[in-house]
């Protein structure tokens, strides 16, 4: 299964998704659209790293938290490494060291590994904390023999990597390793990589332990002019490291001039007021100027009801979607327990506009309602 001539990484990724899907391929979780693939045989490609030197001599090793690398951290455990996962979102720092209890069984190292044991028996690494990782583990969507990856579209293993660089915990010579079913090693075109992008240096699956030999540059920092003001907001750790370089004399100039360097002495702007009484409720801008929001209550006839949403969705596959359709709102309202959401427009004409472009709008296999939300109010 290659890719077609001119393709996008996009393209790429939906053309993995769907072959995983129509050949039985993907394993829980699924459908694995927007995910890191889950894949039937996972762990016989994680044991392929028994295989590696470079696994061998590690000691430190990190490794994402996503469910086909769950091999990859049971053998970390077992072989009394010391595991860093980052953690979700990067949303509470950069890493999770995962430290099983005194006598551990292995079913509980077993259990250690799952996304589950990753939150019950881990500590947080602090920035400061002197961290040597001697290997990677990163989760692909696409790779190439040639060590090219392609993620599912959010850049979190790019800039984890990066910030471990900038925190001096990796560099150039630590090896990257990801593991994938043999129908995601496809080729992929040299054009669509950014200087922000990861390579691997080993490519596991259930069949083949391939050697990429790449010779492309890792990315040897954080690249400021790709950071927007939402991640800035949302990732704190960012900010002390732009504090840091920002004091080296570094160009820590940011996507978007929303956020500024001086605003960390003091709490960032909020572009999103946050009601207290809706229990689960998350709420993000989707790219409003400060002061433009307005406040809660009822329904305006600027805003989209979105409903039916998928109880493992996440507010960036709606957004990721929103976008794809050319309907992003000024304002996105989140209610993902209560399985719904609301899109605030500009004025009601650009809603009407908005909600012919959503009608049939999906999220994985689900259909998504779509109304008015003075309408649906009134339902």
């Amino acid at each position: 299964m290659e890719p077609r001539a001119g393709v996008s990484k996009q393209d790429i990724r939906e053309q993995i998704w769907d072959y995983m899907e129509s050949q039985n391929i993907a394993d829980f979780p699924r459908p694995v659209h927007h995910r890191i693939p889950n894949f039937k045989g996972s762990y016989r490609a994680c044991q392929n790293i028994r295989d590696l030197e470079v696994f061998a001599r590690a000691r430190e090793v990190k490794v994402d938290p996503d469910k086909p690398l769950e091999g990859v951290r049971l053998l970390a455990l077992q072989s009394k490494k010391t595991l860093l996962v980052p953690t979700p979102r990067l949303r509470t720092g950069l890493f999770n060291k995962i430290t099983p209890p005194p006598g551990a069984t292995k079913d509980i190292l077993r259990k250690c590994a799952t996304s589950q044991g990753v939150r019950s028996y881990s500590t947080p690494v602090g920035l400061d904390s002197r961290v040597l990782v001697d290997l990677v583990v990163v989760g692909s969507v696409a790779v190439s023999e040639k060590g090219w990856r392609i993620g599912k579209g959010e850049g979190y293993a790019d800039l984890e990597y990066a910030m471990m660089v900038s925190m001096g915990a990796v560099s150039e010579e630590t090896p990257v390793v990801t593991i994938v079913h043999d129908c995601q090693v496809v080729d992929i075109p040299e054009a669509l990589l950014e200087g922000h992008d990861i390579t691997v240096n080993y490519v596991l699956t259930p069949t083949r332990v391939i050697a990429t030999g790449c010779e492309r540059p890792k990315p040897t920092g954080i690249t400021w002019s790709k950071i927007s003001c939402e991640m800035m907001e949302k990732i704190p750790i960012l900010r002390r490291l732009l504090e840091r370089e920002m004091q080296a004399g570094k160009d820590v100039t940011l996507q978007d001039e929303l956020w500024h360097p001086s605003s960390l002495q003091k709490a960032p702007p909020s572009t999103v007021t946050r009601p207290q009484h809706v229990p689960g409720l998350e709420e993000d801008s989707m790219g409003a100027a400060p002061g433009s929001l307005q406040g809660e209550g009822p329904p305006r006839a600027a805003d989209i009801y979105v409903g039916n949403l998928p109880r493992d969705a996440h507010v960036s596959d709606l957004k990721r979607a929103l976008r794809e359709l050319g309907a992003a709102p000024l304002r996105l309202t989140w209610q993902g327990p209560r399985r719904r959401a609301f899109l605030h427009y500009e004025d009601p004409a650009s809603a009407q506009q908005a909600l012919s472009c959503l009608q049939g709008l999906r999220l994985g296999t689900d259909t998504l309602r779509v109304a008015l939300a003075r309408q649906q109010r009134d339902k």
